[in-house]
Order: structure tokens, then C-alpha cells, then sequence
């Protein structure tokens, strides 16, 4: 007992985990992480590749094998046909409404674009955006239910 004599011992309950606010944002981050990192790389000049596990099974005998794959990415910005750039903000497979009737960035050049993603980022961290991720949250889960 002397050994835990020695500890600072403390009544303490875990919390039950992020709200689903934060838990979306979370998610939007993240994928915004991975549009600023394949901008970037475009800058640059190379290309971005991030890799993923993927669970095979073996058909004959029914073993599980993890393989490492390539993720897919896709960009969330094109030119359009005046020669501008837009980026549109996706949760999902929705775009995201960033303002009463917008769901796109405009922006001038190529170097833009990594910036403008990198300020989307922060806003999201921020909360900025989390009435417009609720609202294409709840069109996201709609698509589930039957």
C-alpha cells in the first residue's frame, strides 16, 4: 500500500465524448485537411496519395487480409467557364449552402485557392459553419434511413 500512498489519488468520471456538433466539425476538418494537402501538392507540382487500410477476405478459405491502398480524392474545386476558379464546401456527398442561395467560392487564380481552403478550415473550427453542416447532416442521414 505504500506505493499507492505515494500516487495522487482523485475521484474522476470520463466524459461520454464529443457532442455531434463537434463531432462534425471534426469530420469537415479533416476533409478540408486533405483538400488543403492535395492544393498544395498541386502547387508544388506532385502529386498527393494518401493511403488507407482496406479488409480483403480470401474467398476459398475466409481469412482476412489488410491490404494498404491509395485513397480516393476528389477536389472540391474547377474552372468554371469564365476562366475563375470555384470551390465548393462538401459534407458527404452534399454540398454545403455557404450562404442563402451560394455553394461555391469564386476565386481568381490557382495560388487562391490553397489560401481560400485554409480560411473555409478555420472557419469551420471556429463554428462558423455549423447550422449549414446540421442542415446537409440531416440530408446526409435522410438518405439512410428506409
Amino acid at each position: 500500500m505504500s506505493m499507492l500512498s505515494s500516487l495522487k489519488l482523485v475521484s474522476a468520471i470520463r466524459s461520454v465524448g464529443m457532442t455531434p456538433v463537434q463531432q462534425r466539425r471534426n469530420k469537415l476538418s479533416a476533409k478540408l485537411y486533405e483538400q488543403i494537402q492535395l492544393a498544395a501538392a498541386q502547387a508544388e507540382g506532385r502529386t498527393y496519395a494518401p493511403t488507407k487500410l482496406k479488409t480483403l477476405v480470401n474467398a476459398e478459405t475466409g481469412e482476412r487480409k489488410s491490404v494498404e491502398t491509395t485513397k480516393r480524392i476528389k477536389q472540391w474545386w474547377w474552372v468554371t467557364a469564365n476562366g475563375k476558379i470555384a470551390i465548393s464546401v462538401r459534407y458527404g456527398a452534399k454540398n454545403i449552402e455557404l450562404a442563402k442561395g451560394k455553394n461555391a467560392i469564386e476565386v481568381d487564380n490557382a495560388e487562391s485557392v490553397l489560401l481560400t481552403l485554409q480560411l473555409i478550415k478555420q472557419a469551420v473550427e471556429a463554428g462558423e459553419l455549423d447550422g449549414a453542416i446540421e442542415a446537409v447532416s440531416g440530408a446526409v442521414k435522410g438518405n439512410f434511413k428506409k
